[in-house]
């Protein structure tokens, strides 16, 4: 067996990983200043684009499962920012609506995304590389 095959530095996996885990860190500052954490922040973003969503849509966007969904949902609920709502038309499913809260916190979150670009040691072009590249193994993985 090809032991170099191994070797850390030959996985294309642990960059990715560490680099993800970096760049998710940067924002702490910026998103505990607005109470929320990442993947709060990340589900308020899916919210303010698109109002009225139902639980399997908003995971499939954010790749999350509903075992990983509902807990934080029920806390960005407890925050005041969200409403949960069963449908009218199949009590089954679960929609999500901002509250007035939720709404106003977009406001305090505009500037994120730029400070972030400053964190990060990439031109407008690499950022954009990096983000088809990114999206290419998401939507193309096995």
């Amino acid at each position: 067996m090809n032991d170099q095959a191994l070797r850390l530095e030959n996985q294309l996996s642990f960059p990715l990983y560490a680099a993800a885990k970096a760049v998710t860190n940067s924002y702490k500052p910026f998103l505990e200043s607005i109470n929320l954490t990442y993947t709060q922040y990340i589900v308020m973003l899916v919210l303010w684009e698109r109002q009225g969503i139902t639980v399997k849509d908003l995971g499939a966007r954010l790749y999350l499962d509903s075992g990983t969904l509902t807990p934080l949902l029920k806390r960005l609920e407890a925050k005041g920012y969200i409403q949960r709502k069963r449908s009218l038309a199949d009590e089954r499913v679960v929609e999500i609506v901002l509250s007035s809260s939720g709404e106003a916190l977009r406001e305090k979150a505009r500037a994120i995304p730029q400070q972030i670009a400053r964190c990060l040691p990439l031109t407008a072009d690499e950022a954009s590389m990096l983000y088809r590249l990114l999206y290419k193994i998401l939507e193309e993985s096995c």
